[in-house]
């Protein structure tokens, strides 16, 4: 038998960062409980864009059913379309033949069968598919829920100037984390080459997987500490399934789960709650 693996998962309580919030302590006035009448008439349908993994794609479905629960009250649950596109065939377009056009037209297609399954909106439950959102959007006529946006106004929220990205390559090299952040007022610090080679690695070859080892989670530690030392003030965990791996809280600076924020930003949304 396989020996088990170990995981981040359990303690939601400060899923957004070191000093967060729960829901329901600490933002009540943003998320009021509402009526079944209310949620069941003035509900939107969330389209995800999932499988890149279907481990943080799991971690969507239940963090977006979770908190509309706890939101809406009773069995309430989300309305929720799902387009889960093949991982396999991603990674043989950006990784084996680096057709970024392949990518972006796979993503495209996921888009407008949303579209198409009347989604309102759409949220990609992967942090580096958001490179492909301008090339997108323009023939869409629903709109993205993008998650570096997301992620920049809870930084923002909390004073911070000066951001660690972590995530497979893709996300720590290309601009669109460090040109939305710029836009709020937030610098960015990318690891250095050994510590991105280590992040991009462990993502593709452990988390994706749904393999998570203390010996990985340490290692994590580290690296941020490290950006920390050299002026992060806090650290976005850019990939969906790190925080499976270690949780905000556990982390040496204040970190900001990505997944966490996208979903509870979606349930806003789709609650259409101010």
């Amino acid at each position: 038998m396989p020996p088990r693996q170990e995981s981040a998962r359990g303690n939601r309580s400060n899923l957004i960062g070191r000093g967060g919030w729960q829901l329901r302590d600490h933002c009540g006035h943003l998320f009021p409980r509402l009526s079944s009448d209310q949620t069941r008439i003035d509900m939107k349908k969330i389209g995800m864009i999932g499988g890149l993994s279907w481990v943080s794609t799991a971690e969507y479905y239940k963090r977006v059913n979770e908190i509309t629960q706890e939101i809406s009250g009773g069995v309430s649950s989300a309305r929720i379309v799902l387009e889960s596109v093949n991982r396999q065939e991603y990674v043989e377009a950006v990784i084996d033949r680096q057709d970024e056009a392949a990518a972006c037209a796979q993503i495209g297609r996921s888009a407008q069968a949303l579209h198409a399954a009347g989604a309102d909106f759409i949220v990609i439950t992967c942090n580096d598919v958001h490179r492909f959102v301008p090339d997108l959007q323009p023939d869409l006529d629903i709109p993205f829920l993008h998650i570096a946006q997301v992620t920049a106004d809870a930084i923002k929220s909390k004073g911070l100037s000066k951001a660690a990205i972590l995530g497979v390559r893709k996300t720590m090299e290309e601009d669109f984390y460090p040109e939305i952040l710029a836009r709020n007022g937030i610098d960015v610090l990318i690891p250095n080459e050994a510590e991105k080679r280590f992040i991009h690695d462990s993502i593709y070859q452990e988390l994706v997987q749904n393999h998570f080892s203390s010996a990985t989670r340490e290692e994590y530690k580290n690296v941020i500490s490290s950006l920390g030392d050299r002026g992060a003030d806090c650290v976005a965990l850019a990939c969906t399934e790190i925080p499976l791996l270690l949780a905000p809280e556990d982390a040496p600076i204040q970190a900001f789960s990505t997944t966490e924020l996208h979903c509870q930003a979606a349930v806003t949304k789709a609650l259409a709650i101010p």
